[in-house]
């Protein structure tokens, strides 16, 4: 987790995600460096906008129902919404399919 970390930070500073910069935050956090960690982080971020995947989680978390909320009025606006919901869904999770290695 703390190469997730690591990486989160470096791109809050505006910089390119790296092996090196990732060995460097997590020894100066006063944990031990692994190559094998870092080079697997920095694969798995190949192409993926981190500040993106970002607003993306937080828009499905805002727009996400509360549990046991009760029932719309009117069938057919929700099952508008229910169409749109799940191509967004499908979308987003391509969006983040990069990330899956970072929590396997």
């Amino acid at each position: 987790m703390e190469y997730v970390y690591a990486a989160l930070l470096i791109d809050a500073a505006g910089k390119e995600v790296t092996e090196q910069r990732l060995m460097e935050i997590v020894k100066a956090a006063g944990l031990p460096a692994d190559e094998a960690r870092a080079k697997a982080m920095v694969a798995s971020l190949k192409g993926i906008n981190i500040k993106d995947v970002i607003k993306n989680a937080q828009t499905m978390q805002m727009a996400a129902a509360p549990a046991g909320s009760a029932p719309a009025q009117g069938a057919a606006p929700k099952a508008e919404h229910k169409k749109d919901s799940e191509a967004e869904k499908k979308s987003e999770e391509e969006a983040a399919s990069g990330l899956a290695g970072l929590f396997g």
